[in-house]
């Protein structure tokens, strides 16, 4: 479990469920993540979460002082097979209140620390403005860009120093 001063992260579990079907079917959350999914992927999804494998973790964003849920983030293989991925989505009553730098800072330092990993990626729909300038802003470097999903993606990545 990560602790901020105003939230902690948790293992995604199947109390989470409701909350993650909650995320997973907000337009405005999946705008730019390939849209609304039906029902039986977002249920895989979901469970897929709940026993992780090849090191991924997957977990739940809460406010502190009353625990409501704020979003998902993950670390998990991303598309290249090569390196881990960071992966956030958060509701959008909880957007531009700096709760997805809090959360991406702590996982990245997480990973390149705790789990001593040489890189890692993040992907993002170019045309998502504010998730590309928060990847800046933590010190990731546009890499490349790629057409996934029906639309052009940039891939991000930090090294260990």
């Amino acid at each position: 479990m990560f602790e901020t001063e105003r939230y902690f992260l948790t293992r995604f579990q199947e109390s989470d469920f409701k909350d993650g079907l909650n995320l997973f079917t907000n337009p405005k959350v999946r705008k730019y993540l390939g849209g609304v999914q039906n029902p039986d992927f977002i249920r895989a999804t979901l469970d897929a979460m709940l026993a992780p494998e090849d090191g991924s973790f997957y977990w739940v964003i809460r406010e502190k002082s009353i625990g409501e849920f704020i979003g998902l983030v993950s670390l998990d293989p991303h598309h290249d097979g090569i390196c881990k991925e960071v992966s956030y989505q958060l509701l959008p009553n909880w957007w531009s209140r700096g709760f997805a730098t809090e959360t991406v800072t702590a996982i990245l330092d997480f990973a390149m620390n705790d789990l001593q990993l040489p890189k890692l990626v993040a992907e993002t729909q170019s045309s998502n403005q504010p998730s590309c300038n928060l990847l800046v802003k933590l010190g990731m470097t546009l890499e490349r860009k790629v057409s996934r999903y029906g639309a052009e993606q940039s891939i991000y990545s930090i090294q260990s120093h």
